[in-house]
C-alpha cells in the first residue's frame, strides 16, 4: 500500500551475457569522456570508465590474461577470452614518474580475476608529483563491441559497475 515492504532498487549493474565489468578501486566511477584528458575522454583509446580512487589498491576490471606490464608499471593490459583488450591505465600522465608509486605485481601471461590485485598505488606521490590519480579502463579494440554500459557513482573494488554488450 506505503511501499514500505517493496524491495529497494539495486543501484549496481546486474551481470548479464558479454563482457562484466568491476570496479578496478574503492572510490567514484566516472564515464570515460569525463577524464580530464583528451586522449581518453574523445576516447581514442577506445570506451570505458574511470574510477576516482579513494585508496590505492587497485585490482582486475574484468576476467582475463595479462598481456603487458607496462615499464613504468603505470599502465596494463589484458586481454579476455572473448578476445576484447583492455588497458588500464593508473593515473594521468604518471609515465613521467617512471615507476616510483607503482608496485605491480601481475606478470605478462597471468590469469586475473575481478579479486586480482593488479597493483599497490601511493595516490599521494602521485598528487605531490602534481598528476592525477583517475583509474583508468578503456577498451581499445572498439571493433568488438556494440555497446558499453557504465553506472556511475560510488564503488567498493570489484563491484559490477557496467558491460560490454560484444559484437555478434
Amino acid at each position: 500500500m506505503f511501499g514500505f515492504f517493496k524491495k529497494k532498487k539495486e543501484q549496481k549493474v546486474e551481470e548479464k551475457s558479454g563482457l562484466t565489468l568491476y570496479a578496478v578501486a574503492n572510490g567514484e566511477v566516472i564515464p570515460i569522456d569525463q577524464v580530464d584528458d583528451a586522449v581518453f575522454s574523445q576516447k581514442f583509446m577506445g570506451d570505458g570508465y574511470a574510477v576516482l580512487p579513494t585508496d590505492g589498491n587497485i585490482t582486475s576490471p574484468c576476467e582475463g590474461e595479462v598481456l603487458n606490464v607496462f615499464p613504468t608499471q603505470h599502465a596494463v593490459g589484458i586481454k579476455t577470452d572473448d578476445g576484447v583488450e583492455i588497458l588500464l591505465h593508473m593515473g594521468l600522465d604518471t609515465v613521467e614518474l617512471n615507476g616510483e608509486p607503482f608496485e605491480t605485481v601481475v606478470k605478462e601471461g597471468q590469469r586475473v580475476t575481478k579479486d586480482t590485485v593488479i597493483s599497490t598505488v601511493d595516490l599521494a606521490a602521485i598528487e605531490a608529483a602534481g598528476k592525477k590519480t583517475p583509474m583508468i579502463v578503456a577498451l581499445t579494440n572498439m571493433d568488438k563491441i556494440a555497446n558499453v554500459t557504465i553506472n556511475p557513482g560510488q564503488v567498493s573494488a570489484t563491484d559490477v559497475i557496467g558491460h560490454a554488450e560484444l559484437n555478434a
